[in-house]
């Protein structure tokens, strides 16, 4: 269905996208007196969260989980359901007095005329509506991304996304490959092999980095610990796995060789919360597998050699920003489709341009969401000061007690690391 036509959709500033991050940043950006709109493309706010699986619940807990302004409410318990956590962010939006406009995809940004009054053209099926600055958060996980397997066509079984996938249900009495072994698939074998599948299989390219459950509050240690040199966080993350984590190899999940911190930063990659899943490998309700290969009629084709015949076969294997069609004209995009600058940073090419939400750090996604939302309306705070301050060389450019303070405040945000390493490697603007 298309967008109906709704009252003026321009503001200072637009926020794209109604997740957690788009309503953060809207929120501390309203409470500094700078008006926002979020266009939102789904029916309601949350809405990647509420198309996930029924049984998810978050990695991290209700007081790292939560945005600014708002607690999570205590009888979601420890580990919040996907349907908790979806209300939670309706209340936050009524509780911030927050101006969504749903069904209001944006097609691209462009710049503006010059001598125009704004400074970008959002695009949108209503018409091009022109604002002073914008905040994309259309988030990390905007786009499924499934492999471009040989073969893929020829396979006559069922092959879904893991975004696609919605209970246990369909798939009792059924063989099922699970491809990826982070936290979905680790998530949704287990859940298969307990509620009535046939055999169950994890294909795993790269050994997981696993911790139980109860230590979800390693989100803390990596907060305390981010001055520390790499290679001891790494081996004593190792080292914890092991104490905590039985080994797996007789079964076909060998320990992991790289550090959890290694993995975030090179990768992007946050360890694997056990929910289940060991015991499960443990007493072979699902069988580790080599990564698959190809897929050649009803069969898969693993990297060892070994054919696998799935009734279904479910990709989880992650998801892309897709940003091209949205901002890929502007230069703010590295080769692989990532951010450039991200957070209160933005790319020397697209000045007003704040993209966030596109990190995955292991202090925890939803805290990095207030984290980058306050410096975001930081940023906006500076300019304004810097606005005001009169002309160098005039009567009034001594500084008074307010700009000095503007300029103190300044300074501490700007040493604030919020552009880190890139997927690929390559240092982001800082």
């Amino acid at each position: 269905m298309p967008p109906t036509p709704q009252r003026d959709l321009s503001a200072p500033t637009i926020v794209i996208g109604a997740g957690p991050h788009g309503l953060a940043a809207a929120a501390l950006l309203n409470r500094s007196g700078e008006r926002t709109v979020i266009l939102e493309r789904s029916y309601g706010v949350g809405a990647s969260w509420a198309q996930r699986y029924d049984h998810l619940r978050l990695h991290t807990t209700p007081g790292t989980s939560k945005l600014p302004g708002l607690p999570v409410p205590r009888r979601a318990g420890p580990w919040v359901s996907r349907d908790d956590y979806v209300r939670y962010l309706e209340r936050y939006v009524a509780h911030h007095r927050l101006d969504v406009r749903v069904t209001t995809p944006v097609q691209r940004i462009e710049r503006a005329e010059p001598g125009s009054g704004a400074q970008w053209l959002v695009h949108t099926p209503v018409g091009p509506v022109p604002t002073g600055a914008v905040v994309v958060a259309t988030g990390r996980c905007h786009t499924p991304d499934l492999p471009r397997w040989p073969g893929r066509s020829t396979f006559t079984g069922t092959l879904l996304h893991s975004a696609h996938y919605r209970s246990p249900a369909p798939y009792r009495g059924q063989d099922v490959l699970v491809v990826g072994a982070g936290n979905s698939g680790t998530e949704i074998a287990s859940v298969l092999a307990g509620n009535g599948a046939g055999r169950v299989w994890i294909a795993v390219r790269t050994p997981p980095n696993i911790l139980p459950r109860s230590s979800a509050r390693w989100h803390v240690a990596g907060r305390l610990t981010e001055a520390l040199p790499l290679a001891w966080r790494d081996r004593t993350s190792l080292l914890t796995q092991r104490l905590a984590v039985p080994d797996l190899t007789s079964r076909g999940l060998p320990r992991p060789r790289t550090g959890l911190y290694t993995r975030n930063a090179r990768e992007g990659v946050n360890p694997v919360l056990d929910h289940g899943f060991v015991d499960a490998v443990r007493s072979g309700r699902v069988e580790p597998v080599a990564a698959v290969q190809a897929f050649e009629g009803p069969e898969v084709v693993l990297a060892d050699g070994t054919r696998l015949r799935p009734d279904t076969v479910i990709a989880a294997t992650g998801y892309r920003p897709n940003l091209h069609d949205l901002v890929g004209s502007l230069g703010v995009l590295d080769e692989a489709g990532h951010p450039l600058a991200t957070g209160a940073r933005t790319h020397p090419a697209a000045p007003r341009l704040y993209l966030t939400g596109f990190t995955n750090p292991l202090t925890g996604v939803l805290r990095q969401a207030g984290i980058e939302a306050r410096a975001i309306a930081r940023a906006f705070r500076r300019e304004k000061a810097r606005a005001t301050l009169p002309a160098p060389g005039s009567a009034t450019a001594r500084p008074t007690h307010s700009t000095k303070s503007a300029r103190r405040a300044d300074g501490a945000s700007e040493a604030w690391p919020f552009c880190r390493r890139s997927r690929q490697g390559d240092r982001t603007p800082r």
